[in-house]
């Protein structure tokens, strides 16, 4: 009897006739939040079989019916007299049973020291595992896997793994970060034609990639976080998987995945799911179109497929103990099905946090997507708790770049942020200054120390979850090389064979060393500054481009000033008057200059300045 090595790991086969290749979940717990669980099992001929159970609290519900007899899906009822242990799911044709399946129901862990979510007062440090750190040369390339490691090939997989972040963490703790983001791990076993090294092309989603590493080395990965006082935030993507999935091999159903011959791929227009106007033609293309030809698009409005995706998310929360999702795509699937995972989830676990990554073009797009805004006038209600907020990035670049009248310059991160009444609550919004699928932030700055440091201040005190890239902190730069891997460098270091470390002082240059204390001061000060996690925000117009803005509690205010010209400039403190009437000095966070806010005072050229207000 043939059984695949990965359920050896969860659960004990005993066959009689058929076998049983996949049975997602693998296991579960007892004593869960929703008492409903259903199981896929997946063989030749299991479609025609009966479930049978006989385990106190564990009782079948329904079967259901997929055309493809190789798939048997059914519901079960767990309820709470259900105690853990292992149970047979006997699998009958007539009298005949024809397959015996061992499954276990665990005990849920005592913990609380997971699933804790996210906010305003952490910072996210995003990372790739391919190209952080390769902790574990064996697992490289794996026999039997589709695409083995290719260093010399920027758009390859290049061998960075879990072991690797995991016995990097100290570098990223010490940088003030105190969560973890990490891009799918899933397994992601595509050619090496398409380079899935950035796991966005999930062929099992219950399965970490073995080039990664296993479920239970994830799982110890959040563990150890947990225990440095950093958070986990796991990366999903429910709009499609890679065209290598084991469901394209033998369809479960038609409906499974919407038809490439019709609808082609996407028009990548998000902003059409909150378009009042928006033709049916258009919303059909976005939301049944394929991301690429690799990328097979799931239709979650078949409910089999709904439940098999949200309970996916349940088990890896349960099982890993991870503290947020951030959900790739969002705005591409159905938004319906979307607010219901979102209610499953955030029901199931109140202290969890979940982004949305909401790639669109303006601020009233953006907040379309974060929930409990009361009067949308569709009626929407997302219940998505934070949204990726692109809109910071977009007008950052822009304020830092181009040429500034009255109405541009830092008048465009005005503009943005003056629109906030739109969002439920900005405070809980994800903002960034770039990630890995933009250009590289020094990039975009024309490799200009000055405004690199302006932006990493700003994307400190602004309002919001911040979230940098890896790299960010040396200053890295884009490759000179075509697609996506130019945005994706390895860290130098992370590979036995590398000449230098940038983990370390001594193997980074002095300009990373340079960028790299900036970035470790700015993000170590924000960890404590209530006025940023919590406080209000007052701003005022910027005038000659400048942009002052106040972040501030009752106990606590910080003052900023944004100077986006060539030379120092004169601030007229009186026009700051009401906020400022009550401090007598500020202290610079950077270097602690003391300065009179009684009076006027200098800033400097293209700086973003900071300043802790005392009274």
């Amino acid at each position: 009897m043939k059984v695949i090595s990965s359920l050896l790991l969860f659960l004990s086969l005993n066959a009689i006739s058929q076998d049983v290749l996949h049975i997602d979940p693998p296991f579960w717990w007892a004593q869960m939040p929703s008492q409903e669980l259903q199981i896929m099992l997946y063989g030749s001929d299991l479609g025609g079989l009966t479930p049978e159970i006989d385990y106190k609290g564990v009782s079948i519900e329904s079967v259901e019916e997929l055309p493809n007899q190789n798939y048997l899906v059914f519901n079960l009822s767990v309820s709470e007299q259900a105690k853990s242990g292992t149970f047979e799911i006997r699998l009958k044709d007539g009298r005949y049973t024809k397959a015996k399946i061992d499954y276990q129901l665990k005990d849920r862990t005592s913990d609380t020291n997971r699933n804790l979510g996210f906010d305003a007062s952490d910072v996210i440090y995003l990372l790739m595992p391919d190209r952080f750190a390769n902790g574990n040369p064996e697992n490289d390339s794996v026999e039997g896997m589709l695409e083995a490691a290719d260093r010399s090939n920027p758009n390859a997989r290049h061998g960075g793994d879990i072991k690797g972040v995991s016995d990097h963490l100290d570098y990223i703790k010490d940088l003030g970060m105190t969560a973890v983001w990490l891009t799918p791990t899933f397994e992601n076993d595509q050619t090496p034609e398409y380079g899935a090294y950035h796991g966005y092309a999930a062929t099992d989603l219950y399965k970490i990639d073995r080039r990664f590493g296993t479920n239970e080395e994830f799982k110890a990965l959040v563990e150890k976080c947990h225990s440095m006082d950093m958070k986990v935030i796991m990366d999903m993507i429910h709009n499609h998987v890679g065209d290598q999935h084991w469901w394209l091999k033998d369809l479960p159903s038609d409906d499974w995945f919407h038809d490439i011959e019709k609808y082609g791929t996407t028009n990548f227009r998000g902003e059409v799911q909150s378009d009042p106007y928006a033709s049916k033609y258009d919303l059909d293309k976005l939301q049944k179109g394929w991301f690429v030809p690799e990328l097979a698009d799931l239709n979650q409005k078949n409910p089999v497929l709904a439940k098999y995706l949200i309970q996916n998310s349940i088990w890896w929360i349960e099982y890993s103990g991870v503290d947020g999702i951030r959900m790739d795509t969002y705005v591409y699937p159905y938004k319906d099905y979307l607010a219901d995972w979102v209610a499953e989830v955030m029901t199931s676990y109140p202290t969890f946090n979940i982004v949305g990554e909401a790639w669109v073009e303006k601020v009233g797009h953006e907040a379309y997507w974060q929930g409990d805004k009361e009067g949308e006038d569709d009626g929407y209600d997302s219940k998505l708790p934070s949204v990726t907020d692109f809109q910071i990035m977009f007008n950052l670049d822009q304020a830092l770049t181009e040429d500034f009248g009255w109405k541009d310059g830092l008048s465009k991160l005005y503009y943005a942020i003056s629109q906030d009444r739109l969002y439920a609550d900005p405070m809980k919004n994800v903002v960034f200054i770039d990630n890995h699928d933009t250009e590289r932030f020094f990039t975009k700055m024309g490799e200009d120390e000055d405004l690199f440091k302006m932006g990493y201040a700003y994307l400190m005190i602004i309002r919001g979850i911040p979230q940098v890239y890896y790299g960010i902190e040396l200053m890295l730069a884009n490759d000179p090389v075509n697609g996506d891997g130019r945005k994706r460098a390895d860290m130098m270091g992370g590979w036995p064979e590398d000449k230098r470390s940038v983990f370390t002082a001594a193997g980074r240059t002095k300009k990373e060393n340079e960028a790299y204390d900036f970035v470790k001061k700015l993000t170590n000060w924000r960890k404590d500054a209530k006025a940023i996690h919590e406080g209000k925000l007052t701003h005022f117009i910027p005038e000659n481009n400048t942009y002052a803005f106040f972040r501030y509690t009752d106990d606590e205010a910080v003052m900023v000033i944004m100077n986006g010209n060539e030379k120092e400039v004169m601030m007229n403190r009186d026009r700051f008057a009401e906020i400022l009437d009550d401090y007598q000095t500020g202290v610079n966070v950077l270097d602690g200059a003391t300065i009179d806010v009684q009076s006027d005072f200098q800033v400097g050229p293209k700086q973003t300045a900071i300043f802790e207000l005392k009274k």
